[in-house]
């Protein structure tokens, strides 16, 4: 069962992981699809991996510290470079791997450390070429080769990462030293902490898609499942939920706060400041009480009661459940009397068309006040939406998409920009609707940005006055 168990761990990661564990090793599926990833490199398949993961869900621990130990164990004739945004952990890394090597390679490959191995720096296996040269990012690996360059995590936080000098430094570090270094055929493995948009990863990611660059297998797991996961989680599923169940994650991302969160754990990086819409731009308000709070920045807060308010609801419908669709977003705003438009609710789904009419009467009877009106794109499936909620008696109105989605959002933006859009603080939706519209207009979805931008539109069109008549029966 012994020399079973040993054969295993000679030719298979994981079970190299479970032999060198011990039982303490927390096999996942995230780990499993990455050993199979390490498994394809070390095969020659893959040339270009990069690894996006949630801080301490193991990433470091496969790629860094047991795969150079079970990659020298198999070819003993070939070398290994690991470089960190310091040496003192990539030093580190390499103990680790020396060390594990130096436990298992007798035993398993029938190898040993070279004699002259005590430094973790660079270390060989006796008998053979091969080795693992450890050095931090901009450190001394000129003269060295690799067969496998593995480079883990570039920069040590976003300070670094936001900042332009020490991104340039790196990539130029990245394409001028560690690129140079490569064996005929040789891999890079690129495992990293999303911090900025324009990262290492973000510059090589974005050459890759516009042709300019290198071909990468790209392995990013959210921490929380979004849409097209490659584990194939539903939308909202934790990662490793053993070690980290979904209630821990929520309360992660609500002390991060939605930028981070959406870097570190969902690997979305959005733009610091935004592309078309700007953070700086982003307001919020409450609902104390009978009260609307409006927090303006270095200025005391304007209250107003909310039977002062109005509401209107606009509507982005989707023509399909399928996953490459876009969402149903319906979103719920408030106007005050000084014409602030507050948004109070994003409602986001995947729902088929015949499921929409129903949600739309739910959200209508949900709010105080009610909505005065519900305005939806009649564009495609939207026009037969339209129809349906008129016949029903809700008092809809049709909005046309006549123009971008960048010409749309001009009155919304401009808004904003003046400081008269507020979002409701700590909304469960707040952080995925505010990088949609920092992504926007490079991001995966824009629905909730035609959301919002047609609120800027009917907001600037007409100042509605008076008190609408309630649909017959509501």
């Amino acid at each position: 069962m012994v020399r079973i168990w040993e054969e295993d761990a000679k030719n298979d990661l994981a079970w190299f992981l479970e032999y060198d564990g011990r039982g303490a090793w927390q096999p996942a599926p995230h780990l499993n699809l990455l050993c199979e990833k390490l498994e394809a490199v070390e095969r020659g398949e893959i040339k270009r991996l990069m690894v996006f993961m949630p801080p301490r869900h193991g990433k470091s621990e496969v790629v860094s510290k047991k795969f150079p130990a079970w990659f020298l164990g198999r070819n003993p004739d070939k070398e290994i470079i690991i470089s960190c945004y310091a040496a003192d952990l990539a030093y580190d890394f390499s103990r680790i791997a020396r060390n594990t090597f130096a436990e298992w390679g007798p035993r398993l490959w029938n190898l040993e450390l070279a004699d002259d191995s005590s430094a973790v720096g660079r270390w060989g296996i006796k008998g053979h070429r091969g080795g693992l040269t450890a050095a931090g990012v901009g450190g001394p690996i000129t003269g060295r080769g690799a067969h496998v360059a593995i480079v883990d995590d570039p920069f040590k936080n976003y300070e670094e990462a936001a900042s332009e000098t020490i991104r340039a430094k790196v990539l130029n570090w990245y394409k001028s030293t560690l690129r140079t270094r490569l064996a005929p055929g040789g891999a890079i493995v690129l495992v990293m902490t999303r911090w900025h948009e324009e990262d290492l990863a973000g510059i090589l990611k974005k050459e890759f898609e516009e042709g300019d660059g290198e071909e990468w297998d790209i392995v990013s797991l959210a921490a929380i499942a979004e849409d097209d996961d490659i584990l194939g989680r539903k939308p909202g599923e934790p990662l490793w939920p053993e070690r980290y169940p979904l209630e821990e994650l929520e309360a992660t991302k609500n002390a991060l706060g939605s930028y981070l969160w959406a870097a570190l754990y969902q690997q979305h990086p959005a733009p610091a400041e935004g592309n078309r819409f700007k953070r700086s731009w982003f307001r919020y308000f409450d609902i104390l009480g009978d009260h609307v709070v409006l927090y303006i920045p270095e200025a005391e807060p304007k209250k107003y009661l909310l039977s002062q308010c109005w509401c209107f609801q606009t509507c982005d419908p989707a023509g399909s459940e399928k996953d490459s669709a876009d969402y149903f977003v319906l979103g719920t705003w408030l106007v005050t009397p000084a014409r602030d438009l507050l948004l109070r609710d994003v409602l986001r789904e995947r729902l088929e068309g015949p499921d929409q009419p129903k949600l739309f009467e739910q959200s209508y009877k949900r709010w105080h006040p009610r909505p005065r009106f519900q305005s939806v794109e009649t564009k495609a499936m939207g026009l037969t939406l339209f129809q349906t909620l008129r016949r029903s008696g809700l008092p809809v109105r049709e909005l046309k998409a006549e123009t971008d989605k960048i010409i749309r959002a001009l009155p919304i933006m401009a808004r904003m920009e003046v400081g008269t859009v507020y979002f409701l603080r700590n909304a469960p939706w707040l952080g995925e609707y505010e990088n949609e519209l920092l992504y926007f207009p490079k991001g995966k979805h824009d629905d909730q940005v035609d959301m919002t931008s047609y609120a800027g539109i009917v907001i600037a069109g007409k100042t509605y006055l008076g008190v609408m008549d309630k649909p017959k029966g509501w």
